[in-house]
């Protein structure tokens, strides 16, 4: 069996699919179009985020048994149309869950404890206790929405704390000694604390509303180590300016394209995002909360364990 390998990735993924008797091609510079064209020939793909699978990709992907994506979504590629086809879709959540859960843990105490405030103020010279006075995690209530492998490592990261954790999710009975799971409206009512471990879906896209922030009892501090499309921006930012949410920790925004790649479809940048750079009680990184030196092989080994399991030795 012939793989194209679209992304560069941990070296483990080519010598190991190599020692199973795979074939491996790699392409990492020709356009998409330039792949399409030759992409009959492959029986399997390794992509991370450098284009969309759409139909007209996998109309021309006619010998396609699988599509490996290291990552944990798959919201890059057109599942169901891929699915019709027979096309076995593999992502490697289980390979940065870790990554993600410390990323948002670490967030979290950043901000509670204003730290990247108090690091520029006194890189400036500035020597401001009382300002930079912090809160402690110890007594809060922490709302995870999407209780999968991302939201279940958040959970097992927050044990070290005397903290009441609740979680929200479309799947009934997931809740474990780790998160209490709620109802939706049990959660926004105690959380102190909103963190969103969810996919990209219909149901997730603009979730995180004017309407939904409204419909919490208590003000709350918002993690999104998730999607960006799930946070409405410019409701954030309204939240933020009254109060209710008290600072947020973001490592996606909805600007990103499709590819996680780039922040912005053009290069005007949203006044919403203005607002986010310049707000002291807000924490920004760039799409890497599952992207450790450590989830970088453990994202291949996945890969290659669930190729493995499925197309060896049938």
């Amino acid at each position: 069996m012939k793989i194209l390998h679209l992304d560069t990735n941990h070296p483990l993924l080519l010598k190991q699919l190599q020692e199973l008797g795979f074939e491996n091609h790699e392409d990492y510079t020709s356009t998409k179009s330039e792949i399409e064209a030759k992409i009959h020939e492959y029986d399997g793909i390794i992509i991370r985020s450098r284009f969309t699978i759409d139909k007209q990709f996998l109309d021309k992907a006619t010998n396609l048994k699988f599509i490996g994506r290291v990552g944990a979504g798959l919201e890059n590629i057109d599942c169901e149309y891929a699915e019709e086809k027979g096309i076995v879709l593999i992502s490697a959540p289980e390979g940065n869950r870790n990554a993600v859960g410390e990323h948002a843990l670490g967030m979290l105490l950043s901000l509670f404890n204003k730290l990247n405030k108090a690091d520029k103020e006194v890189r400036e010279g500035k020597w401001l206790r009382e300002e930079n006075r912090g809160i402690e995690l110890d007594g809060k209530t922490v709302g995870i929405i999407g209780y999968g492998n991302m939201g279940k490592a958040f959970a097992k990261k927050l044990r070290g704390f005397e903290v009441e954790v609740l979680c929200y999710d479309i799947k009934p009975n997931i809740g474990d000694e780790n998160c209490k799971q709620v109802s939706l409206e049990e959660l926004q009512k105690r959380a102190n604390v909103l963190s969103l471990h969810t996919p990209q879906t219909a149901l997730t896209t603009n979730m995180i509303d004017a309407e939904f922030i409204a419909n919490f009892s208590n003000p709350f501090w918002l993690l999104n180590t998730a999607r960006g499309k799930s946070v409405v921006t410019k409701d954030l930012v309204e939240a933020l300016k009254s109060g209710k949410v008290l600072g947020a920790g973001l490592d996606v925004l909805e600007y990103e394209k499709k590819s996680f790649e780039n922040l912005f479809t053009d290069q005007e940048m949203p006044k919403a995002f203005k607002y986010l750079i310049n707000a002291e009680n807000v924490l920004l990184s760039p799409h890497v909360a599952g992207w450790t030196i450590e989830s970088k092989e453990k994202l291949a080994q996945t890969i290659v364990d669930k190729i493995k399991e499925n197309f060896v030795n049938l």
